[in-house]
């Protein structure tokens, strides 16, 4: 079992910068892939980014590339969601998971934290 933590959710305006963090602990495996969903009121959770761990390969989706950077620090065993140029669209709540693959779907990942609010005011 594998723990998760999200931090670095706040208040932002439009324009502006937060850096997300996801705490790993429990039985990580370096073969595992850590990965960013968000999900707004009344909408589906949706993929936003995800990492290798160990080859640090990664994978975005459209609407966040260019933008949103993720990045491990394996020694801390912390995944990070780099997030720039933020929009009021953006405001959602943000959660990091744990996959096997490199996956876009949320139903492919198996562990979940319980996420940190992001609000980007216009």
């Amino acid at each position: 079992q594998v723990q998760l933590v999200e931090s670095g959710g706040g208040l932002v305006q439009a324009g502006g910068s937060l850096r997300l963090s996801c705490a790993a602990s429990g039985r990580t495996f370096r073969d595992n892939v850590m990965g960013w969903f968000r999900q707004a009121p009344g909408k589906e959770r949706d993929f936003l980014a995800a990492i290798h761990w160990s080859t640090a390969v990664t994978r975005y989706a459209d609407s966040v590339k260019g933008r949103f950077t993720i990045s491990r620090d394996n020694a801390k065993n912390t995944v990070y969601l780099q997030m720039d140029s933020l929009k009021a669209e953006d405001t959602a709540i943000y959660y990091c998971a744990r996959s096997i693959v490199l996956a876009t779907t949320a139903l492919r990942y198996d562990s979940w934290g319980q996420g940190t609010q992001v609000t980007v005011s216009s």
